[in-house]
């Protein structure tokens, strides 16, 4: 019986990252028991800001999908080799494509990628003749932005002071923690780099009840556009936990909270769409109530919990790229 032929694309770098001003070069594997002919091997990028569903319950967002058009970033087709012969064995193919040309007119601007990727490429067709199927293979790719006008680092760092208590909770609370009282104060870096932790402290003045445990959770907020209407959905990204059972009163607790680079990107701020990230510190108070509620959604308001949120702003920095 014969060996299937096999197409795969092996791109240069290892983690699969370009800016937008950079060529995407690699090589087209193909292997094969036998020598095949084809008309042509083309090689395809397709990039696009698309509305995806993701697995089990769809949220307020995904109920628009088949409605929202995707955004068109960047889609060409170069022929990497013509018509001819491919010997039996491995052969690579080369090549190199441009996500942008010199002077190409700009139709969209090219937004940076965040889990996984919106942007594939593709062997799209290596004809056979009539009778026999097309090959293809597919591939995909991160895009970082490449803008020469990017800051060393965000000067001056933006630092926020909060304070939660009693009186800042617009939820419910249990009534011995309500008028037992209690007063957390601290400090968090709102803007910062990718490659940065977010970073700050945090310090417990005074509790009546118990603390269990003090948390910070990352958010990603998405909007789109529908219409006249702004849809917004609110999806936890990462939770770390910086204190376990009941600190010590007055005593400062450092925030550093490594971010993970596939599920975040530089905050967007476009015309149909938007995607923000916000830090919700949330604090345990100990209760028999909360042993028997179900364990569910972290950052949502509980009965003995007490919740802050705060805006943060992603940036990329020519430190960043370095790095990469």
């Amino acid at each position: 019986m014969a060996t299937a032929t096999t197409v795969n694309v092996k791109l240069s770098r290892s983690n699969r990252i370009y800016r937008s001003s950079e060529p995407v070069e690699g090589k087209i594997v193909i292997k094969s028991a036998t020598s095949i002919s084809h008309q042509a091997i083309r090689l395809s990028v397709n990039g696009s800001v698309n509305l995806q569903v993701r697995g089990g319950s769809a949220g307020v967002i995904e109920s628009f999908y088949g409605v929202i058009k995707p955004i068109q970033i960047v889609k060409k087709t170069i022929e990497v080799k013509s018509s001819g012969k491919i010997p039996p064995g491995t052969t690579e193919i080369p090549f190199s494509l441009n996500l942008r040309e010199p002077g190409e007119g700009i139709v969209e601007k090219f937004y940076e990628t965040f889990h996984g990727t919106n942007i594939n490429i593709q062997v799209s067709n290596i004809p056979r003749g009539y009778l026999h199927k097309p090959l293809s293979a597919t591939m995909e790719f991160i895009i970082e932005s490449g803008r020469v006008d990017l800051p060393e680092r965000p000067i001056p760092p933006e630092i926020v002071i909060f304070y939660i208590t009693q009186d800042t909770q617009r939820h419910p609370l249990l009534p011995d923690i309500k008028t037992g009282g209690f007063r957390v104060t601290g400090k968090l870096a709102t803007q910062c780099s990718l490659q940065d932790p977010l970073s700050g402290e945090l310090t417990v003045e005074a509790s009546s009840v118990p603390i269990t445990s003090i948390d910070i959770h990352l958010l990603r907020v998405e909007s789109i556009i529908v219409g006249e209407r702004i849809v917004t959905e609110t999806s936890l990204i990462q939770s770390t936990q910086i204190a376990d059972g009941d600190v010590c009163r007055n005593m400062t607790l450092p925030i550093y909270v490594l971010l993970p680079r596939l599920l975040m990107c530089p905050s967007v701020f476009a015309g149909p769409f938007s995607v923000e990230f916000k830090v919700c510190i949330t604090i345990s108070f100990k209760s028999k109530l909360a042993k028997a509620q179900p364990k569910s959604d972290p950052t949502a308001p509980r009965l003995w919990m007490a919740l802050e949120r705060l805006p943060l702003e992603l940036v990329r920095t020519k430190r960043d790229q370095f790095s990469c």
